[in-house]
């Protein structure tokens, strides 16, 4: 069993205790099902950096990035520096977040924030939805194109925004439908970890102009970000660059200002 497999098992079994604590009414009855969303496709088409800044203490392949900061001191800093968005991992398992760490950067920030999670069922859209979120993340490689169809239909009826990440061509061919707004491809090999910005610029020209496109992971360098550009990349997901630091909002004010 690789990684993402473990991953994706665990947070089935997550979602299933959290049912039985937690009612779908509960849910519902958060302030933020009233909210208006705050659009990342919008911001991404009309910035010229189109960073989106991600929240991240580890993950599976570094064990620790950064526990030094508080959740506000970081988005602040992100927003501050100008981001696009920021995104915000809530899986606690394996990359130490929390659903709280999300309702912490809603009340810090007002630029869009993604829940970046394991996502395996429309419980799980809903908590992002009572925590705040603005969108969130379906990755293609732990879906079928009938879940990504279900799961992007229900986050559209909530007023969220989809990006759909995607590795590969065929993980590409099976998901492009009408309900995702951005699609995302991963440089990262979420079963090997190998990182190569190859794979954004091998599957570019295979997603349609209808969708904004985002490159993640692997992304350290301005270099790497004008390499990308002429691909027809608007949106670039850099995370541990930034928490690596010993100032998130400060890499991320000196990054952007390169740009």
């Amino acid at each position: 069993m690789n990684i993402l497999d473990k991953i994706i098992f665990d947070k089935k079994r997550e979602v299933i205790l959290k049912k039985s604590i937690i009612p779908v009414s509960q849910l519902e009855a958060s302030v933020f099902f009233e909210k208006e969303t705050i659009s990342l496709s919008t911001n991404l088409k009309n910035s010229s950096t189109g960073i989106i800044a991600e929240h991240k203490r580890r993950s599976p392949s570094k064990a620790e990035i950064n526990y030094g900061f508080t959740v506000e001191e970081v988005v602040k800093g992100y927003e501050l520096a100008g981001a696009c968005g920021i995104s915000v991992l809530t899986d606690g398992k394996y990359f130490g977040g929390s659903l709280d760490d999300l309702l912490l950067a809603r009340a810090a920030v007002n630029i869009p924030l993604l829940r970046k999670e394991f996502i395996v069922d429309e419980y799980q859209i809903l908590e992002a939805k009572a925590h705040g979120a603005d969108l969130i993340l379906l990755i293609a490689a732990v879906l079928t194109r009938e879940e990504i169809k279900s799961l992007s239909q229900f986050a559209k009826n909530l007023d969220l925004e989809v990006l759909l990440e995607v590795h590969n061509l065929e993980e590409l061919e099976k998901s492009v439908m009408p309900t995702l707004d951005m699609i995302g491809v991963n440089n990262r090999n979420l079963k090997t970890f190998e990182v190569s910005l190859d794979f954004s610029k091998k599957l570019a020209s295979q997603i349609p102009t209808d969708f904004v496109k985002v490159s993640e992971s692997g992304i350290s360098s301005i270099e790497a970000i004008n390499e990308l550009k002429p691909y027809g990349y608007k949106g670039f997901l850099i995370g541990e660059n930034f928490m690596k630091t010993d100032n998130a909002g400060k890499a991320a004010t000196d990054f952007i200002s390169q740009l």
